[in-house]
Formats: structure tokens, sequence, C-alpha cells
């Protein structure tokens, strides 16, 4: 992808948000974002932006290894920066060192807390069994089990866990590099790694005390695993064991999530290209994975069926929600409309009436919402080049987890679709890197999109509630 070309990505991207939240302050002026807000989002677009472009032009003659150890290192200090600041931005607007109108994160702490003092006075079992018998089962337990365990061997400090998580965010940067430049070559495996550094996504969740970051990092993981296992040809017992691992450790902190790795890793296998494996051990290796599936779902099928029940049975979940808040417009939340969106939603907040988690990360959520059109033209590219193969356990995963999400309850949360985002990382890079000028129209048609949508759903939120008509 010549320079030029991708420096204009870049510096679109950066106008077209600003372009969103001017238009959207001037036409509704009495709910404008206020400066501290503004202040985050044009910070979180230009460091994003502005840093992938440096950082990717001057390491792109690096060798693979000096490559790898930038990516780690400086992810690795970014994170650990914020994490550090972070805390005291916190404490300075909450008075406790938790995110905005913290409640999953605080249920997290006080929990693990409770059961770390039980395990240091000897009441393993009992703490266990509280672990245990206070949710459906099996599935979000596994990282009250893992901060129950940092915390009955190191204590209650909130700074360790975060530090580790700046660790972990760092190892899938690398682990992304290795997965897209194996999967879909070299140059779109260094774009996905520089993009992955700067992401602010990846870097907000080290500042809390919720699951994602150690989710994507085990996703990321599973996947470059699993990739690794076929095209590598090393069917030693390690490699065999590994991604299984991994994939049953993401069931203990988000069910779909294991669900959706298994269902990849079968398709990947049907549609693998046939140099990398025969057809015995194809078919080898596919009833293995469908005897471990079954296996997995013996031992947690029934919580399998109930989050089934619960969450995506209906498809309306929002719908009803919504309803129930006495919100206008609330039949347009049903996944007809949701699910065509899947790559793009939730789309950017920026008025006041959003809550203040949500309009601290106006900037993060536009750039998910930028590069879901790389993302969408990475199936262009791979069909023109009939490399579809080559791709097709990022893709499936990928749009497998976004369409599950789409029927549930959490399609509008964006901490929800983090899973998701190694895939749509690697994705948009392929799509740029393989983005030729004659395309520009479809381009520039998808930005104006973009930006009516924008203030469309800004437009939508405040007169759901009555305040504009």
């Amino acid at each position: 992808m010549p320079e030029k070309l991708f420096r204009h990505f870049q510096w679109m991207g950066v106008a077209l948000y600003l372009a969103a939240l001017l238009v959207v302050s001037v036409c509704f002026r009495a709910y404008a974002l206020k400066p501290l807000w503004m202040v985050w989002g044009v910070a979180t677009v230009l460091f994003f932006f502005g840093l992938t472009y440096h950082c990717h032009r001057n390491w792109q003659h690096n060798d693979n290894k000096s490559f790898s150890r930038k990516v780690f290192w400086w992810a690795l200090g970014i994170r650990m920066v914020y994490v550090g600041s972070i805390v005291f931005y916190y404490y300075w607007q909450t008075g406790v060192s938790f995110e905005y109108e913290a409640a999953d994160s605080w249920r997290y702490h006080q929990t693990a807390t409770y059961l770390s003092r039980m395990v240091r006075e000897g009441q393993i079992g009992e703490a266990f069994r509280l672990l245990i018998g206070n949710t459906i089962g099996f599935s979000d337990q596994g990282y009250l089990l893992y901060l129950t365990t940092l915390y009955s061997f190191f204590g209650n400090n909130i700074l360790g866990p975060r530090l580790l998580k700046a660790l972990m965010s760092a190892f899938t940067c690398v682990a992304i590099y290795k997965l897209a430049s194996r999967s879909l070559g070299e140059k779109s495996g260094r774009l996905a790694a520089v993009m992955a550094v700067f992401l602010p996504q990846f870097i907000h969740y080290n500042g809390t005390y919720l699951k994602e970051t150690e989710l994507v990092f085990l996703t990321t993981l599973a996947l470059e695993r699993m990739d690794y296992l076929i095209r590598s040809r090393r069917y030693t017992i390690w490699n065999i064991l590994f991604p299984i691992l991994l994939t049953g450790l993401t069931l203990g902190f988000r069910t779909i999530v294991g669900m959706a790795l298994l269902a990849a890793f079968m398709v990947y296998l049907l549609f693998c290209p046939k140099e990398l494996l025969s057809r015995r051990k194809r078919t080898i290796v596919f009833c293995a994975t469908v005897t471990i599936a079954l296996i997995m779902m013996l031992t947690i099928g029934w919580e399998m069926l109930m989050v089934f029940k619960v969450n995506f049975l209906t498809g309306d979940a929002l719908v009803q929600k919504y309803q129930n808040m006495g919100l206008r417009y609330a039949e347009y939340a049903s996944y007809k409309y949701m699910a065509p969106g899947a790559f793009t939603l939730p789309l950017t907040n920026l008025v006041e009436v959003a809550n203040a988690n949500q309009k601290m990360m106006n900037g993060t959520y536009f750039v998910k919402n930028y590069l879901a059109f790389f993302a969408l033209w990475c199936f262009v590219a791979a069909i023109r080049q009939k490399r579809c193969r080559d791709f097709s356990l990022i893709a499936t995963f990928t749009l497998l987890y976004v369409l599950m999400i789409a029927f549930s309850f959490a399609f509008n949360s964006e901490r929800y679709h983090q899973p998701a985002l190694p895939g749509l990382l690697i994705m948009a890079a392929y799509g740029m890197t393989r983005f030729k000028r004659r395309d520009f129209a479809l381009y520039y048609s998808y930005d104006i999109l973009l930006l009516v949508a924008i203030v469309a759903w800004n437009y939508i939120k405040l007169a759901a509630r009555g305040l504009i008509f």
C-alpha cells in the first residue's frame, strides 16, 4: 500500500470525526458534549491515527524480530503509563480508583476480596462453593477465580491486576502480528500489529477492573495457536492441548466466546487449503474437535442452553429493555435493524445524555466505526485474490461472534464487542493493504453514510427521551 494512500486514510479518519463532532454540537448545541469529553475524544482519535501512521512508516523496514520487540515494548510502555495515570484520574473524578459508574468492576473487586479472605483463613471449600453457587454456573467465574487467586497470594492491591492486564495486552499485540502475518501476509500482519498497539479499546480496558483484557488475550492466543497447529503441521501433544486449554478457559469468562472458537475451528478445518491438511488428517482433526465440543457440551451444555434462552432466543432483548424505560423508537433496537451493522455498531455518542463512560470513550467508539469499512472490504479483497480460505478461521470467528451479540441483550454495549476486535483489526489491515484507487467511490460513500448515521443516532438518543422533536 502506498504511503500517501495510508496517510490519506488516517487523516480522513480524523477529519470525519471532527466533522461529526462539529455537526452534532451545532445541531444539538443544548446537549453538546462538555469540553472534558471533547478533549478525550479528540485526543483519542489523534493518538490512534497519528501514531499508527508514524510508527507504521518508521517500523516497516525492521526485520521480524526487531519489529516484534518494538510492538511489545511500545504496547507495554503505553499501557503501563496509562494504568498509572488513569488510577489518579478516576480518583480525581469519582473519589475511587474505579471507572465512572462502576458496577461489574466494583462487584468483581468486592467479591474477590471477600473470597480471598476466606482462602487465607483456610476456608477454601466454602469459598469455592460460594464462587460457583452465586451465578448460573461456570461462565463468568473464570475472572472471579483469577482475581481471587491474585488477591489470595498478593493482597487486594488494585494496581497489580491492572499491570498484569497491561502485560497481557502487550502480548495480545504480538499474537495479532503472528496470526495476521501467517494467514494474510507480512504487510497485513505489521499493519494490524501497529494498529493494535495504539487501539484505544485495548488501552482503555487496562485501566478498569472488567474482564475484557484477559478475555481478548485468551481469545487471540487461542486463534493464533489454532492457526499455528494447522499451518506448522507439528501435531505434538503441547500444540494440540494448548489451544484446547485456551478455549476451555474462555468458557469461564464468556461462554459464547468458547462456542464461537470451536465453531470457527471446525469451519477452518473444512476450508483450509489442501496443501496444509490432507483428507485423512482433516477427518481425524475434525472428529477430534467434534469430540472435544461434545465433552464441553456435556459438562456445561445446560448452561449454554440457559444463556441462549435468556439472551438470544427472541433477538429483541434490547427492544424490551428500552420499552420498559419508556423510550421512543425502541422497536429499532431489534436484531432486524442491528444485525446488518454488526461490524460497525455501536455508534459513537456525541451528546450529553450518554453515561460518563460512553462520553469519555466517544473517540474510542468512532475508531471502530471507521475501521469497520476496511474490515468489510477485506471480504471483497479476499474474493478478488481468491484467498478466502486463508482467513477462514479469523473471519468465521469474528463474524459468528458479532452476529451472536447482535441477537443478544448486549449488542449496544461496547465492552461485549471486545473479543471480535482482534479479528476486525486483522481484516481491516488486509482491506487497507489491498485497497485500490478505483475503489475510492465506495470508501467516500461509506464515510458520508457513517457521518449521517452518527448524527441520526445522536438525534434518536435525544428524541427517544423527549428532549427534542
